[in-house]
């Protein structure tokens, strides 16, 4: 089973950093996701999570930034399954701060239109919960 770490990084508008990714994503092409990816072999998750963050948007979150919020299990529709375990965290940053490493483009979006988006399976499957849980409301009322 894969094992992936991704993250939902809220700005100080209560709005969610996602990426949207192109044509040459080897999984859900052209769909919006959270940033974030494959842990390594020689990795644990939350190593990951840091790594994939730098990687993907050029930004080197300082440790300890992340909280883990859910650790759970994501079956595509093609049967392609991983555990995910998804951080979140408020952040002091803009899209000006964000470099594409990866996809399309990665930008903080309105949680009002989120679930309006084509987005990634797991994506599907996690957002709806977060952005209705206390964690969420936290965030968006911190920093």
């Amino acid at each position: 089973m894969a094992r992936l770490a991704v993250v939902l990084l809220v700005d100080e508008r209560g709005w969610v950093l996602l990426q949207e990714r192109d044509e040459n994503a080897p999984r859900a092409a052209n769909q919006w996701g959270m940033v974030g990816g494959h842990v390594e072999d020689d990795e644990d998750f939350e190593t990951a999570v840091y790594r994939e963050v730098a990687e993907e948007t050029g930004v080197d979150l300082p440790p300890g930034t992340l909280a883990l919020w859910r650790d759970d299990e994501y079956t595509y529709p093609d049967g392609h399954r991983g555990r995910y375990h998804v951080y979140a965290a408020r952040v002091d940053l803009t899209d000006d701060d964000i470099v594409v490493g990866e996809g399309r483009q990665i930008v903080f979006v309105d949680p009002d239109r989120i679930l309006d988006l084509d987005l990634a399976g797991s994506s599907r499957y996690f957002l709806p919960d977060f952005l209705t849980s206390d964690l969420f409301r936290t965030l968006q009322g911190a920093l």
